[in-house]
């Protein structure tokens, strides 16, 4: 796969994505319903793709490490995600033929192949597109997430109905195997630069490898030290404490307010609808504004949508759902807009993944706090996600902003203009 044929190689490259990220987003639901078919027990049936989460959060700077010194890269993804969707072909075979606790140990041990299918893939992009399009393939990127959260449930729940949950789960793995030949595709990695060597010493000598103890420090090093990437890290990860908040209160503001639990899945399909819209216009202008100022803005308006469904109004909900998917979608964009340009080439996939990792830990204790809020008040639960939505837009206005931004070294440190000429990739557009 060579840049010179980029249309072919990002149809490629998205068709693969969006593939595996529907049936990612797919398999979760689907593994609980067939949890609950076999084993009678919620919290059973729940205890599998949690832990294929948790795992998933804890073991991704390592997947990054492994992916950053890979001369072959997609050839790795392409393992990671053949193994992921026989891992839920095993864990479907077991649920109720092997104790419970086997069959999460099994969900444990797959979880950290799960990066692959998110941070791990998109770390890949600036390999496929040239500079110059790298803003517009970032957002198209970007919508293959918002597409798998409205298409991956719904199909899990339509398939479960007509099939049974086991051939939901079978079809969201056959999904994930429909990106193996993309990933397998994806274009090497660059050649490292050897140092020059001694008249007497062997020509293929090389300095050793640091250890992958070392590479994880110096991944997050990476996230630390890049004042931009380390501003949109914090904000991003806050802001997903908000979002899980919401996403465990949709049920009940379904019950108060819709007219049945079942009916708040209707917010969390008209944030991904409006999410997709708001990243199909973006990637239609996707210079327009620099991305540190979208995701700012995406997590005010973020705020403001859990402000508006603190009312727990029917009306003032429908609105929050769609101005909660315009500030979701262009945060995510501008978020991976920020990773592409400031982080360093050699740890790029460390730096997608384990951003990835801690946004998944923030998402799981926004869901753990918004439980027994939610309990006592469902809307001090909202209100207390709309203040978390303002503290990442503060942590965002003042971390770092002390350090002077270091030379961009990521894939876009130049971006292409009309005629040609290149200028730097922070300079306003």
């Amino acid at each position: 796969m060579e840049k010179r044929h980029g249309g072919r190689a990002l149809r490629s490259y998205i068709g693969g994505a969006a593939a595996a990220r529907v049936g990612d987003e797919m398999s979760g639901p689907a593994l609980l319903l067939a949890g609950l078919a076999a084993t009678g027990s919620a919290s059973r049936a729940a205890a599998v793709p949690a832990a294929l989460m948790v795992s998933a959060a804890a073991g991704g700077p390592l997947f990054g490490v492994l992916l950053d010194r890979s001369a072959r890269p997609g050839r790795l993804l392409a393992a990671a995600l053949g193994g992921y969707a026989a891992a839920l072909a095993v864990l479907l075979a077991t649920l109720d033929r092997v104790p419970i606790a086997a069959t999460v140990l099994l969900g444990v041990l797959a979880g950290p192949l799960g990066p692959a299918l998110s941070g791990g893939w998109t770390s890949q992009l600036p390999r496929v597109v040239t500079a110059g399009t790298l803003a517009r393939a970032n957002a198209l990127d970007a919508m293959t997430y918002d597409l798998a959260s409205l298409v991956g449930p719904a199909l899990a729940g339509l398939v479960a109905g007509l099939s049974g949950a086991p051939v939901a789960v079978a079809v969201a793995a056959a999904l994930i195997c429909l990106a193996l030949a993309p990933a397998w595709a994806l274009p090497r990695a660059p050649a490292e630069p050897t140092e020059p060597t001694e008249p007497d010493e062997p020509a293929d000598r090389r300095p050793p490898r640091a250890s992958i103890r070392a590479d994880l420090a110096a991944g997050f090093r990476a996230i630390h030290r890049a004042p931009a990437l380390a501003r949109a890290t914090t904000a991003s990860v806050v802001s997903c404490v908000g979002a899980g908040m919401f996403i465990t209160c949709a049920p009940l503001l379904g019950a108060a307010s819709l007219g049945g639990a079942g009916h708040g899945a209707y917010l969390l399909s008209g944030a991904a609808a409006s999410a997709l819209a708001a990243n199909t216009l973006l990637a239609r202008r996707p210079r327009a504004l620099r991305p540190d100022t979208v995701l700012w803005s995406a997590t005010v308006l973020l705020g403001a949508a859990l402000l508006l469904a603190a009312t727990t109004r029917p009306p003032a909900l429908a609105a929050a759902a769609i101005l909660a998917g315009a500030g979701q979608g262009p945060q995510l964009t501008a978020l991976f807009a920020i990773r592409h340009r400031d982080a360093p080439a050699h740890l790029r996939g460390q730096v997608f993944t384990t951003g990835a990792s801690l946004k998944t830990t923030g998402y799981a204790l926004g869901t753990a706090l918004a439980g027994p809020l939610a309990t006592r008040s469902l809307p001090g639960a909202l209100l207390t996600a709309a203040a978390f939505q303002a503290l990442a837009a503060a942590s965002f206005a003042l971390v770092g902003r002390r350090r002077d931004r270091p030379p961009a070294t990521g894939a876009e440190a130049t971006s292409g203009t009309e005629d040609g000429r290149t200028r730097p990739a922070d300079a306003p557009r």
